[in-house]
């Protein structure tokens, strides 16, 4: 199934989408901008060739998060939030992230899609050890390319415990034009901790070994069929027991409120660091025009709706020219947890009560597909150096998810050279979805630069193309975090 059928076909998974509350919660605008919740820098340093040191710390500590009025759950998160405090810098600038580990295990930060020199990765076991408790490691880069970006523990489980966080790098000269800058950070709410998804998962983990645990059989998984209010999507179609969907740490009966006014073009940033869901995305009352997919800009482009596999993010322009109050809605294409929301509010408009019904753009219209995409950038072309055929498997009857047979860590490194032209070819012959990432890389989808690629499930196909030219030891993976956990990885490593 190629992914325009794939997008096609998706309003069958979120046909239950229910009608939102009609009332409004009596807030004011959030943004992730306001100081109250970004990041401090802990100095301004002078640096080098890559202009302004900027500073930053995070904690990585246990706490609480309200998601609700009443719903207060303990989880982990940096510095207090969650989602964890947005970084935002300008293109150039370079990067000193101190994190310290107030946790009680082993953790890392990966910064999502920013291609960081290999040591600074966080992928514990290949680029780094593991900090531990009472420890701080300090990563350092330089803040280019300009884009939206996601941070993340690489450890086990604990992107579902809350360690998130959304960085983003402004560009000196935007090819769009925009009066507001949102992040939106799109999230699958599960109250309790993280455990594998039965079967052999975690059997293969990439931090098995080192962190331990039980991950025999299916004492403590979920597999087989409903539990705790989790769903199966058919045979080896496990998800855990999310109870919601969040946009901002937030569920639906306590939204964040986005405000704008009539005549201005308002940027959002939509971010997808969940860790399994996939989302679809539609705004009441306004189409959306993507300027931006993974960060790397594109030509503009006017949608209905979006879909977001796990760590995919897009950004686009809302022309705010039907005033009112209006859900922005997000709706899992994957399991049974029910839509979250977010609002958008015109503060000059007369309306106070938000607009009834379920955005248009989840019925039907316009929906993105990949090819739709041109990219603003050079991107690889000619014909590949070498090529990868890869299998994604698994997940029937508690097997480990693998890439053509095989589990990580017990799996061949693909062996490259710096300077070839890559082509990575894959075909999925499980029952799921998989978003599939390379770190430190761009590459081609189509005709434009991703990191990561949406494979649909049902023997569903996607390739794309990229040039070495970041020497290091790379993981390539399933974003689906239980799936990477129960092996579908393998090393990229140059020769």
């Amino acid at each position: 199934m190629d992914r325009r059928r794939f997008l096609q076909t998706a309003l069958t998974s979120v046909a239950a989408t229910s009608v939102f509350n009609r009332s409004v919660a009596a807030e004011g605008a959030y943004s992730v901008a306001d100081s109250a919740n970004a990041a401090e820098p802990t100095g301004r340093l002078q640096g080098g060739r890559a202009g302004p040191l900027r500073e930053f710390r995070l904690v990585a500590q246990q706490g609480e998060a309200e998601v609700a009025p009443g719903k207060v759950y303990r989880n982990w998160m940096y510095n207090g939030q969650f989602p964890g405090p947005e970084i935002r810098v300008k293109e150039g600038e370079r990067l000193r992230i101190i994190v310290e580990n107030q946790l009680p295990e082993d953790t890392t930060v990966h910064w999502h899609g920013v291609p960081v020199p290999n040591a600074m990765d966080g992928v514990p076991g290949l680029t780094q050890k593991p900090i531990v408790p009472g420890e701080s490691f300090v990563y350092e880069f330089e803040a280019t390319p300009a884009g939206s970006y996601i941070y993340h523990s690489h450890v086990g489980l604990q992107i579902d415990r809350g360690l998130i966080g959304p960085l983003v790098i402004e560009e000196a000269t935007p090819h769009v034009a925009y009066d507001r800058d949102y992040v939106l950070v799109l999230d699958d709410y599960l109250s309790g901790d993280p455990q594998p998804l039965g079967g052999s998962a975690g059997r293969g983990g990439m931090m098995g070994r080192m962190m331990g645990g039980d991950r025999e059989g299916d004492r403590d998984g979920w597999c087989g069929g409903r539990r705790d209010g989790g769903g199966m999507m058919g045979m080896g179609g496990q998800m855990p027991p999310y109870q919601g969907l969040l946009i901002g740490g937030r569920l639906p009966d306590d939204p964040r409120v986005f405000e704008t006014k009539r005549g201005e073009r308002v940027r959002l940033r939509f971010m997808n660091p969940s860790g399994a869901t996939t989302f679809r995305v539609a705004i009441g009352g306004h189409r959306m025009i993507v300027s931006h997919c993974d960060g790397r800009p594109v030509e503009p482009f006017t949608v209905d709706s979006l879909i977001l596999g796990t760590a995919e993010r897009y950004d686009v322009i809302v022309e705010a020219a039907n005033p009112g109050v209006w859900p922005i809605v997000i709706a899992a294409i994957e399991g049974n947890a029910p839509p979250g929301r977010a609002v958008l509010r015109y503060t000059d408009a007369a309306a106070t009560a938000l607009s009834e019904g379920i955005p248009e753009g989840m019925r039907g219209g316009r929906q993105l597909d990949y090819q739709d995409l041109q990219s603003l950038e050079t991107l690889p072309d000619g014909q590949p150096d070498r090529v990868f055929d890869l299998m994604l498997s698994g997940g029937m009857m508690g097997s480990a998810w693998s890439i053509n047979g095989q589990a990580y860590p017990n799996a061949d490194p693909l062996m490259i050279n710096e300077g070839e032209h890559i082509r990575f070819r894959m075909r999925n012959h499980s029952m799921m979805l998989h978003p599939m990432h390379l770190h430190g890389h761009f590459f081609r989808v189509g005709n434009v630069l991703k990191d990561t690629v949406l494979v649909a499930a049902h023997m569903g196909r996607a390739e794309f193309d990229f040039v070495a030219d970041n020497p290091g030891r790379w993981f390539f993976h399933c974003h689906n975090i239980y799936h990477m956990e129960a092996g579908m990885a393998r090393e990229v490593r140059y020769a």
